[in-house]
């Protein structure tokens, strides 16, 4: 007893020590508080009262875990007015008779504590879980009078009926759900004016302990807090007994919502594209949520396929060509503080495209005067870089030698491309590929070089997908679109021949055009005519796969936003696959047709090139018309250069012997573009005759020093001087 009663007396010296502290930290802190600028906080949030809905009206989730509800929000009066009354006298009675601290709530909970000898009951307002929403803070006494403060600055600048709606919109919920709205869909699918007084009556009780409190682990647990909420109502005289014994016989009847969708990325693109004068609370957009659903189920196991050989991140977009509008829209996984760059958008985050813009590269050679049937040399080449050089190579590191266009694409070649890119002008293809929509090349043409000609320019697989749904459209460009009903009018306007764009499309869905770089048997080889076409970019950090059907455009993007370097993942070997999945789809329950193809496209048999010494053979070959060839000619494509020149060495190129190598076995290659197998050249270094040969390259063995290099070619009867060209070997 004697302990016992010791043990009072100093809980009650502590106790009135702890309140005279309390008051002198109470003084101190509202005397810095008056002399600091008081700053009011805002209950107002982005995006309030806004909706996403899917086409068919099916609402979309959009909030992030860690994040403010910003969606699913309503206005104060559209919350029944019964379930406003409940939460008010179960959280904060005298909610609407106190400033922001009910006084008299602290003193009652704090003689509960004492009693009972630790801490049974707090004494929160309305306004300071507000303000705890805002900004949490570690549970402290020091906390507790901050959020006090806070609570009384707050209702200064607020009335009662926006802190309200704040936080009937704001309340966390268990499963990461905030607000009413997301916890009447979560636990019983409806919206908070369907509910029944049983059904918002848990949701009053289920906000005490969300961590603890859910229907779906333990109803029983929250039935006993719905009987004590009922018997106060009984008492304030807003039930009468006939209501309170049918809530208490009644159940609650659990359903799980079915608008469980993710769709925030794109939720976040479609409210970024709305007019803030005009006032929205439902958004219909163009999104197939079951679409949306499979193609995400498909992106994040094909990930988890790859997760071994590193790649960490994906997007995956799916367009309705005839209409442009976006059907899914995905991005790999959820967002995770833990995995690099999950929370951008990668759908819109710009990357190397590799090889994917190749189709675009050539669609602008046949307007300018080729044909599918044009050949380019596919030969070693090299150009300048500073004072060294830059070899290209193909992806199998084969050369095949003169290449019509339509394999020169089909197979992905590199060398072939940059000289069609020398064809075109660099110039003219950075405009065009403006005029398809690519707003993230930004740089001069320069900056590019022939390199754009590869994929070096950064653009974002929503740019690639629309430009690709140009390809698809015969020619013709207009942005994609996300809202179902869009108030805004682009007129499409035409950006390529329908016969340029057939012709690609049926280059990029012919197997045979492949055949030298992908075999008989890839991938990319779909059961329904689709065009198709994979890029990766330099050290396997971007890995693509972009296609289109009759109806249907995809595009498929994966890599790992931080930079890291993927495990040799393709767009064959990595997107590639998911590129099919995703067909497979699409086509599953229509009508497929084959690939529009222009009907003022004529066929016509030409010599397709062979190889040294072999007769050419005939193949057949669609032309706009009058620009076939001859029968009888073989097709030879159009000189790029007006002139010899050289290819290495360039002017200034520094060149360093091999240590790993006998000096007497080191070579480099004299390389003159634009001569003829059967030209004769006359090779002279230092001033001294060191070869003659046929064509326009000489292997010669390296020497250290500084060199001075000149070249005389004989053609047709004429001599040609080459510029001569310094350079040294260290």
């Amino acid at each position: 007893m004697l302990n016992w009663i010791l043990k009072k007396e100093r809980l009650w010296s502590a106790c009135a020590g702890g309140a005279v502290i309390c008051g002198a930290l109470f003084t101190f802190a509202t005397l810095v508080t008056l002399s600091l600028d008081n700053e009011s906080f805002s209950i107002h949030y982005q995006d309030k009262q806004v909706r996403v809905l899917d086409r068919t009206g099916t609402p979309l989730k959009v909030s992030a875990p860690t994040e403010w509800n910003r969606y699913d929000t309503v206005p104060l009066h559209q919350i029944p007015e019964f379930l406003q009354m409940a939460f008010v006298l179960s959280e904060d009675k005298r909610f609407y008779q106190h400033d922001g601290v009910d006084w008299l709530a602290r003193l009652h909970a704090l003689w509960q504590n004492i009693k009972s000898m630790k801490s049974v009951r707090g004494a929160s307002t309305l306004t300071e879980q507000v303000v705890r929403i805002q900004h949490p803070r570690p549970r402290t006494v020091w906390s507790r009078w901050i959020e006090g403060w806070e609570a009384q600055d707050l209702e200064h600048h607020h009335n009662k009926a926006d802190i309200l709606e704040f936080y009937l919109n704001q309340v966390p919920y268990a499963s990461n759900r905030r607000g009413l709205v997301q916890a009447a869909r979560h636990y019983f699918n409806r919206d908070l004016d369907t509910l029944n007084p049983k059904e918002m009556m848990a949701l009053v009780v289920l906000v005490r302990a969300p961590s603890r409190f859910d229907l779906y682990r333990d109803s029983k647990k929250v039935e006993s807090s719905i009987h004590r909420l009922v018997q106060t109502l009984l008492q304030r005289g807003i039930l009468s007994p006939g209501e309170v014994q049918k809530i208490i016989q009644s159940s609650l009847k659990l359903e799980r919502s079915k608008s469980s969708v993710q769709a925030t990325h794109f939720a976040q693109q479609v409210l970024s594209q709305l007019d803030p004068k005009f006032p929205h609370s439902k958004i219909r957009s163009t999104l197939d949520s079951g679409l949306q659903t499979t193609v995400q189920s498909l992106l994040d196991r094909r990930l988890a396929d790859l997760r071994t050989q590193k790649v960490h991140n994906g997007a995956a977009l799916v367009v309705d060509h005839h209409t442009r509008e976006i059907l899914a829209w995905t991005v790999a996984g959820q967002m995770n503080e833990n995995v690099p760059g999950s929370f951008l958008d990668a759908v819109i985050t710009p990357r190397q495209p590799g090889s994917s813009m190749k189709p675009f590269l050539y669609a602008l050679a046949l307007e300018k005067g080729w044909t599918a049937a044009t050949e380019i040399d596919d030969s070693p080449l090299a150009t300048s870089v500073g004072h060294g050089l830059h070899n290209y190579r193909n992806y199998s590191r084969s050369f095949y030698g003169p290449v019509s266009l339509r394999k020169a694409l089909g197979n992905s070649l590199n060398i072939p491309a940059v000289k069609t890119a020398q064809f075109v002008g660099i110039d003219s293809y950075l405009k065009f590929l403006h005029s398809l929509g690519f707003r993230s090349l930004t740089r001069h043409p320069g900056f590019y070089g022939d390199g754009l000609a590869l994929g070096n320019g950064e653009v974002t697989l929503y740019e690639l997908v629309q430009a690709y749904t140009a390809l698809a459209n015969r020619g013709t460009f207009a942005p994609l679109k996300t809202l179902l009903n869009d108030p805004s009018f682009h007129t499409p306007r035409k950006v390529l021949s329908a016969e340029s764009a057939s012709l690609i499309a049926h280059i990029l869905s012919d197997p045979e055009a492949r055949r030298l770089e992908f075999g008989g048997g890839s991938v990319l080889n779909l059961p329904v005519q689709t065009a198709v076409k994979t890029g990766t970019s330099t050290g396997y950090r971007d890995a693509w796969a972009v296609g289109f059907n009759d109806r249907y455009v995809v595009g498929v993007w994966m890599g790992n936003l931080d930079q890291l370097a993927m495990d040799r993942v393709t767009g064959s070997t990595g997107p590639g696959l998911l590129l099919r999945g995703v067909f497979a789809e699409l086509n599953r329950h229509r009508e497929t047709h084959s690939l529009y193809l222009s009907p003022r496209l004529v066929k016509q048999e030409v010599c397709a090139p062979a190889l040294e010494g072999e007769p050419c053979h005939s193949v057949s070959e669609w032309f706009v018309p009058d620009t076939a060839p001859q029968p009888e000619k073989q097709i030879k494509v159009a000189s790029y250069h007006h002139k010899f020149e050289w290819v290495q060495p360039t002017p200034g190129l520094q060149l360093a012997m091999d240590p790993r190598i006998p000096d007497d076995h080191e070579a480099f290659e004299f390389v003159i573009d634009g001569a003829m197998d059967t030209d004769q050249v006359e090779w002279v270094l230092n001033s001294k005759h060191i070869a003659n040969t046929k064509g326009g390259r000489y292997l010669w063995p390296v020497e250290r020093g500084q060199h001075r290099l000149q070249a005389t070619l004989r053609t047709n009867g004429q001599s040609y001087q080459l510029p001569r060209v310094n350079f040294s070997v260290k």
